[in-house]
């Protein structure tokens, strides 16, 4: 693993226990929140958006297992490792903040930044995918 994945997989480590957190204040919302209960609309978008977060992030240290692996030149290895994890704030963020007031009947232009995320994720993967495959197999002899 090269210098620069190892340190992309240990920021993304440490990142993971905002995602837990993020679990005990919709925890906290479900005991303590009437108004929260009260807004399926909010509940569904705040549930989607921690859930993003973590499958996104896991998503993000899994790629980056194999981005070494790619036969892509730096910078696309750069893209790899900056895109597919900037998925996972896009997205949830589009989640969370278009839905923020107690009230909302339905998002608001926040949730664009959904489309963000999902063409950052795309791009990443896509480009993972294509050097992965570019890979020439190592001879045997």
């Amino acid at each position: 693993m090269s210098p620069e994945t190892r340190k992309q997989a240990g920021i993304l480590i440490i990142i993971i226990p905002t995602v837990i957190y993020g679990g005990v204040s919709l925890l906290n919302f479900l005991i303590n929140d009437p108004a929260y209960m009260q807004n399926p609309l909010r509940q569904n978008l705040f549930r989607a958006g921690h859930a993003h977060a973590g499958v996104l992030l896991i998503l993000s240290l899994l790629s980056l297992l194999y981005v070494d692996e790619a036969n892509l030149s730096k910078r696309w290895k750069w893209v790899i490792r900056t895109f597919i994890p900037s998925a996972a704030i896009f997205l949830p963020a589009a989640f969370f903040f278009s839905v923020l007031k107690p009230h909302a009947t339905e998002p608001n232009a926040l949730i664009n930044l959904a489309y963000v995320g999902v063409a950052l994720l795309v791009t990443g993967l896509v480009t993972l995918g294509v050097g992965l495959i570019r890979k020439k197999p190592m001879v045997s002899v």
